[in-house]
């Protein structure tokens, strides 16, 4: 049975609070758990203005109203996540973490390589990739409420709001890989594969560097090595308890609104509707966490 399909609603102007009194180790106190999000936190602004450029190869392609709206609405998503996450990164560059450095490798490698040398379609496929991961980790972040119970509620917010706008617009590139692009079922999975590896790789270097900047010595390190792997790759850990959900992405048929309703999306909606406030919501999502 197909999920539904959720409107994609841009938010801006929202307040996180990000200016306040946020610990530099948010999570629980855990160096590896709080850098390891903070990377995460790096990547994205420079990341979404990729996947934009690339749906936008596109957008004159497209002769579908709904599409075309659909484009429109996740490229202003996408474009606010930046905002909201450069509005977080400017704590990190206080903590002496060069934010200004790792962006402009990752753009370089983005803008400067791949859009350069790589085929778009092949772009555009890795896109839809890179999208069903985002959407797939909403899963794994807040449907346990374990997950994140030791985060601070301000970035359990921001991350939360993010999961959930990544939730609506979570079939836009994918179909204008599809429907558009009409990337081959091979490019697809190929894309997938790459981009797997290339997150994984990406996110670590990057909490790599911050441990470092830290100040930990190559011992501590290694113990905050061992026990962050663990939890992100153990059997039902971070990334292994939705490994179901992500294989789904090479069956031939797939649809990203096949499946992954998430069941308390719409009580983070109806919270944040009525409240006005995306740290209410994001309370809201947290405790109906299984």
């Amino acid at each position: 049975m197909e999920a539904q399909q959720h409107t994609i609603t841009p938010r801006e102007k929202l307040d996180f609070d990000l200016g306040g009194d946020i610990p530099k180790y948010w999570f629980g106190n855990d160096v590896f758990k709080s850098r390891y999000f903070d990377a995460l936190s790096t990547i994205f602004p420079e990341g979404e203005r990729y996947f934009i450029s690339c749906v936008r190869d596109y957008r004159d392609q497209v002769t579908d109203p709904k599409l075309l709206q659909e484009i429109k609405d996740f490229i202003r998503q996408e474009g606010q996540h930046g905002v909201i996450h450069n509005q977080y990164n400017e704590r990190l560059k206080a903590q002496g973490i060069d934010v200004d450095m790792l962006e402009r490798i990752e753009h370089h490698m983005l803008f400067n390589v791949i859009r350069k040398y790589v085929p778009k379609k092949s772009t555009i496929a890795e896109t839809a990739a890179a999208e069903h991961l985002t959407a797939i980790m909403a899963h794994s972040f807040f449907e346990r409420k374990e997950v994140l119970a030791q985060a601070d509620p301000r970035m359990r917010a921001m991350y939360a709001w993010h999961a959930m706008e990544e939730i609506e617009h979570k079939a836009v590139a994918f179909d204008v890989m599809q429907k558009v692009a009409k990337a081959s079922y091979l490019r697809r999975i190929i894309a997938m594969m790459l981009v797997t590896l290339g997150f994984n790789i990406h996110a670590l270097l990057v909490t790599r560097y911050m441990l470092k900047v830290d100040g930990f010595s190559r011992w501590q390190r290694a113990k905050l090595w061992a026990k962050g792997l663990w939890w992100l790759y153990k059997p039902g850990g971070l990334f292994l308890s939705i490994f179901g959900h992500y294989i789904q992405y090479y069956k031939p048929g797939f649809h990203p609104w096949q499946m992954g309703q998430m069941r308390s999306y719409q009580l983070w909606l109806d919270t944040f509707n009525r409240t006005g406030s995306p740290i209410l919501a994001g309370e809201a999502l947290h405790a109906a966490g299984a």
